[in-house]
């Protein structure tokens, strides 16, 4: 037996014997779990043993380093713990923008103070974080923000506006793009600052959707206080950080757009066959049957190409691609389905629909979203072009 199956043995015994039974079987992809700080609400009595007992192994971040938190496991290792997660169909026990997003960038650009601090309690969803980099007036152009941090001393004291923050009302911390050098070039005076939200200078207020709800928050920075020593990286230096994470959250909306693809084309047919209707076991439509096997070649042909792209250590501006392209399929997945629904497609509220269907409604209006948010398809293309492709500006 090779170490890797003795490990997957050893794993899927552990998981038995751990893992609560309430839990078995109820997986919702790899983001589907639980999201911690101090602001959540209480969580049922095994979700939190749940949390509690991988944590205690290392194995809500399980390729991080032990000294945080981490579970010190290679990215096999950890293919496999996911394997057998999946298998069990056991949810993730701590899942956000710690574990994904901002946790990778201060591995890699954080002081060990700033690791020591902030990782150990995002393994364990002690804290929650959110993302401050779109502004009323950067959005596409993200390095024209205006949100200023004005050093005093050992501080810096922030004043401005960030927009479609994900979460930021349910967030401990943000972590935030603010401008300290207005007299530089856009690029060069950026610096990236990590900002405890549980202070009077900063509130935040949802926005919502035209689907009807919507996690994304405006926030409000009115001197609001960060230590000099929550600056990662160098001041003036944010740019290289915040180009860093946005890398890893690409990846991250990669992978949970895979997630969310894999199983779309059963749905789609048991859609298809309710409205359209089926004839000698298939549906009647031949031109359906074929833009659902397109769509399904497609959607398993990113799954893999996330699965793969998901082993680099680092993501690159190839990140890009991930975000393009899952955009577009999930997008086909809710045209296809709103398509194939006709007239009960169109239900908003009131008798003649059934929840499935307004549901659906809700979901194809939020996937017009799917194209903007985490940079827009535009935006992504001209990544691409330059620093994937090289092509002449």
């Amino acid at each position: 037996m090779s170490d890797l199956d003795a490990f997957r043995s050893e794993t899927a015994a552990w998981l038995e014997k751990n893992a609560p039974e309430s839990l078995k079987g109820t997986r919702d992809g790899r983001f589907g779990g639980f999201w911690g700080g101090r602001k959540h609400p209480e969580a049922p009595a095994d979700v939190l043993k749940w949390r509690d007992v991988m944590a205690e192994r290392g194995w809500t971040a399980p390729t991080w380093p032990t000294e945080y938190g981490g579970g010190g496991l290679s990215d096999a290792e950890a293919l496999v713990l996911d394997q057998e997660l999946d298998r069990l169909q056991l949810p993730p026990a701590v899942v956000g923008f710690g574990l994904t997003m901002i946790g990778p960038t201060l591995l890699d650009y954080g002081t060990e103070t700033q690791k020591k601090r902030h990782l150990p309690a995002i393994c364990r969803g002690d804290v929650r974080w959110c993302q401050g980099y779109s502004e009323p007036g950067a959005g596409s152009d993200l390095a024209g923000l205006q949100t200023r941090a004005v050093k005093q001393g050992d501080k810096f004291i922030i004043n401005g506006q960030k927009v479609w923050t994900s979460f930021a009302d349910k967030s401990d911390w943000i972590f935030c793009l603010t401008r300290t050098d207005p007299d530089a070039k856009k690029q060069e005076g950026i610096t990236f600052i990590l900002v405890d939200m549980l202070q009077d200078g900063v509130t935040t207020r949802p926005i919502e959707l035209i689907s009807g709800s919507s996690p994304f928050c405006e926030v409000f920075l009115e001197n609001a206080i960060a230590d000099a020593d929550d600056v990662v990286g160098e001041v003036n230096g944010g740019w290289t950080v915040a180009k860093a994470l946005l890398g890893y959250e690409r990846t991250m909306i990669g992978q949970s757009t895979s997630g969310q693809l894999s199983d779309a084309e059963q749905d789609l047919v048991k859609l298809a066959s309710r409205h359209i209707g089926m004839e000698n076991d298939r549906l009647c439509d031949p031109e359906l049957r074929v833009r659902l096997a397109e769509y399904a070649m497609d959607a398993k042909c990113y799954e893999l190409t996330v699965d793969r792209v998901s082993k680099a250590s680092r993501p690159g501006p190839e990140s890009s691609i991930l975000k393009v392209v899952g955009s577009e399929v999930k997008q086909r997945r809710w045209e296809l389905a709103m398509e194939i629904a006709g007239p009960a497609g169109l239900g908003w509220d009131g008798p003649g629909f059934d929840a499935r269907e307004l549901q659906n409604t809700r979901d194809w209006l939020r996937s017009r979203a799917n194209s903007i948010e985490g940079g827009s398809s535009e935006i992504q293309m001209n990544v691409i072009a330059k620093r994937v492709l090289g092509l002449p500006t």
